[in-house]
């Protein structure tokens, strides 16, 4: 048994606020017997522009926010998957959401950039998304070894793409940490049914974080973070308000399911 948590959290414009907030999140996972501590996605900037993120972006493998989580896994003893921080990308406008993954010596172990961006229009509350007008997509799919099995790491609207998760099945994926953001309108209608579905379609365990609440700028997110097992059962879960979940994971529970119900090894396409 390996215990696990994932923190939600209702983050600002004000960077020092945000990792304030986090890091007591962080230590009260730890305090409980977490070594696994997935943060949401934006959780140290949620901007009222998207622009702002661009303006706080940090060059790789230095600033605030990678210093921030590099000192938190180290002194809180716990691997800890960094939500997304910008950094900077190719293009000067743009950033590239880098999700990133350090050991509990505050190693940085693994950089996943989110692949797919949100640019939708949601009429019912006339609310418009364009990542892509401030973010550089990423094209690397990212599984790592871990004390705690094979880990893929994915990033909010990467939910409704089944085949990267099929991607990193494919690369011995066991657990997957997903850091999120999901609008509450979409969250309503969508987020636990593809939580829950990554984790059936695929036999293995997903641990979501999320922002949840209200926001500065107007703007407000579903929440609802859990984890899930890979027969589809929600082990903890906060629908709303800022704190964390908390679980342990099996791998012979894993191993156990996959034996008995080999869907994955049936698969004809």
């Amino acid at each position: 048994m390996k215990r696990v948590a994932a923190i939600q959290m209702a983050s600002g414009p004000n960077v020092d606020a945000n990792l304030n907030e986090a890091s007591k999140s962080i230590e009260n996972a730890a305090r409980a017997g977490a070594k696994l501590i997935v943060l949401p996605e934006n959780f140290a900037l949620m901007g009222v522009h998207e622009s702002d993120n661009v303006k706080q972006a940090e060059l790789d493998g230095q600033g605030k926010i990678q210093d921030f989580l590099a000192d938190q896994a180290k002194r809180n003893n716990a691997w800890l998957v960094g939500g997304t921080i910008p950094l900077k990308a190719e293009s000067s406008d743009k950033i590239r959401a880098a999700c990133l993954l350090f050991d509990d010596e505050g190693n940085r172990v693994a950089r996943y950039d989110k692949i797919h961006l949100f640019d939708v229009e949601l009429v019912d509350s006339n609310e418009h998304y364009a990542e892509s007008m401030t973010i550089e997509p990423g094209d690397t799919v990212v599984v790592v070894d871990s004390p705690f099995g094979r880990l893929g790491l994915a990033v909010c609207y990467d939910l409704r793409f089944p085949e990267l998760f099929r991607a990193m099945l494919d690369k011995g994926a066991e657990i997957f940490a997903v850091p999120s953001a999901f609008t509450a309108i979409t969250g309503r209608a969508h987020w636990e049914i593809i939580v829950r579905a990554r984790a059936i379609e695929n036999l293995s365990y997903v641990i979501a974080a999320a922002q949840g609440g209200y926001h500065i700028g107007g703007r407000e997110t579903h929440g609802d973070c859990m984890i899930v097992d890979p027969w589809g059962t929600v082990l903890d879960r906060l629908p709303r308000g800022s704190g964390f979940v908390i679980s342990d994971i099996d791998d012979e529970r894993l191993k156990s399911i996959r034996r008995n119900f080999p869907a994955t090894d049936h698969r004809q396409l």
